[in-house]
């Protein structure tokens, strides 16, 4: 791994690199985002850092376990990275102060919009904040973004390399 700090895009999953058809635990239920693989690229060769962080209640709620989001997440990695598409690592929150396993029923500080999954990878990672970004697609994204000192965008749906594109061009305009 390069050590030399760089800028990082931390994308939300469920809503931003696919389609979010709720609690999604397997990977027949993925349907990528138009672009994604382009945008993802786009940002590998302008040397970002690329990051995935996601809820993910349903592993509070029953529904699938971490090892099933593990191994999504191993299967995401596997085919962006086949289409030349690296994302370099994925940090998910399991937990939901409703959840029904008692394990994954707390409050706590990585479920968005608390910074938690953010601050782990930028202590785990060579991330240098200026220049960093999250893109999400509901306002607790946006919120963990600012709570974390980085700018947030949000991602209505549409082709995700266009939306690529345009935060990194208004990222280079120069502040007045």
């Amino acid at each position: 791994m390069n050590t030399a700090s760089r800028p990082a895009a931390f994308l939300d999953r469920d809503g931003v690199l696919n389609f979010d058809d709720g609690y999604i635990g397997t990977r027949d239920r993925i349907r990528w985002t138009p672009g994604v693989v382009s945008a993802i690229r786009t940002l590998n060769e302008a040397g970002y850092l690329v990051f995935v962080i996601t809820n993910q209640s349903g592993v509070a709620r029953g529904m699938f376990s971490e090892q099933d989001v593990h191994d999504l997440h191993d299967w995401m990695r596997d085919e962006l990275q086949r289409d030349g598409a690296r994302i370099d690592d994925f940090r998910f929150c399991p937990h939901h102060a409703d959840g029904l396993v008692a394990d994954y029923a707390v409050d706590c500080e990585c479920r968005k919009p608390k910074p938690g999954m953010l601050r782990d990878l930028m202590s785990a990672w060579p991330v240098r904040a200026q220049g960093s970004f999250v893109i999400g697609d509901k306002p607790s994204d946006v919120e963990a973004a600012k709570a974390a000192g980085l700018p947030g965008f949000l991602f209505a749906g549409g082709d995700l390399a266009a939306f690529v594109d345009d935060v990194l061009r208004t990222l280079e305009r120069p502040r007045e």
